[in-house]
């Protein structure tokens, strides 16, 4: 019900609810167009209450292609409190929409210079230069510079890696970040892109005077198929957060970072970067990471869609297919999936606004 069908739709449903609500709405810009040759746009909508020194933070689509998702949980939310259910006046809420507008409407994760925002978001003094140690090793595994075929036994190729290296070497090497490939996967860019543009000129402005806040970041792919952890993103795990999280979310539902778990540590990820803007005193970020196919599955699909966008034709059938399955293995058609995820999603969203209302 809540899922959008393209980017134009999910920004007019997004726009519309906020304006039921009575939140103020701003529009920014970003370049590029959409296929239709619709102009792109961060959003951000905000609750009334501009006082209020506790705010909920809610963002989606930082990778285009899981952004259906986020929107949804956007979207069921606020229509529960426009049903009448509303939150807390006491709270300040800013739902964010389309972070990644270019990669949410050409249904790929990364933005128009093929930049994973996720791996954009290097703090003051970082370079955006080198690459993890093994990933050039990789680079043809995981960067095939050939127009792409239906079968070229990437799961045996991918086993056969993780035999020789081990999941955690592999997962370091893989996807962390690089930023000496161009047009490979998890790539950092050059320097900062648009996404960070936005936010570093106008999340100050959206957030207002708030002391504390607590800010949901919502992600698909990692973990079971509907289940869901909060991941850390960077943050340590002290005992008093620890005591926090286990009365606020629920103890085993969040994560530090673990190569041998669901989380890992991106290089130039979005968490540590807002907990560095002074956006507020208590500034609490978590990854709201929802699974849907398995690991394997996933790269193998991130892989298949990058050598199609590179190296294949426009129309041909099987780079329609891996778009198509890529847009699948971030945003499942399965209904039950569905329903469950947004039910869970809606659930996270009234902890942290009671969490921010105590």
């Amino acid at each position: 019900m809540f899922f959008p069908p393209d980017y134009a739709t999910s920004r007019s449903r997004f726009r519309e609810a906020a304006k039921r609500l009575g939140w103020t709405l701003h529009t920014r810009q970003v370049g590029g167009t959409g296929p239709n040759g619709e102009e792109l746009s961060i959003d951000a909508a905000i609750s009334p209450g501009t006082s209020a020194k506790n705010v909920v933070l809610i963002s989606s689509g930082l990778h285009g292609v899981e952004a259906p998702f986020g929107t949804a949980v956007q979207l069921a939310v606020m229509d529960e409190w426009q049903r009448g259910n509303a939150q807390p006046a006491e709270v300040r809420c800013v739902f964010i929409h389309g972070l990644n507008p270019h990669g949410y409407t050409w249904e790929r994760r990364v933005d128009a210079n093929n930049v994973d925002p996720n791996r954009n978001f290097l703090l003051s003094g970082e370079e955006f230069t080198g690459s993890p140690k093994g990933y050039r090793s990789f680079d043809d595994l995981l960067n095939p510079q050939r127009p792409p075929v239906r079968w070229d036994f990437w799961t045996l190729r991918a086993w056969w890696a993780l035999l020789r290296h081990g999941l955690p070497d592999l997962k370091e090497a893989m996807v962390v970040g690089q930023y000496e490939f161009p047009k490979g996967l998890f790539f950092g860019g050059t320097g900062p892109g648009e996404t960070q543009r936005v936010l570093s000129e106008y999340m100050q402005q959206w957030m207002g005077d708030c002391q504390s806040a607590v800010h949901l970041d919502f992600h698909t792919g990692l973990g079971r198929w509907g289940s869901y952890k909060l991941l850390l993103d960077g943050l340590a795990l002290t005992r008093d957060l620890q005591v926090q999280l286990d009365r606020w979310f629920g103890a085993d539902n969040y994560e530090q970072d673990d190569s041998k778990g669901v989380a890992y540590q991106p290089r130039g990820s979005f968490g540590p970067w807002c907990m560095s803007q002074n956006l507020a005193k208590n500034y609490l970020y978590l990854v709201a990471e929802f699974g849907t196919y398995g690991s394997a599955a996933m790269l193998g699909g991130l892989r298949a869609e990058n050598q199609a966008q590179h190296w294949g034709k426009r129309d041909g059938v099987v780079e329609q297919e891996a778009r198509a399955r890529l847009k699948e293995l971030f945003c499942p058609a399965d209904p039950k999936w569905r329903s469950t995820v947004v039910e869970r999603g809606k659930k996270l969203v009234r902890q942290a606004v009671n969490a921010m209302a105590e």
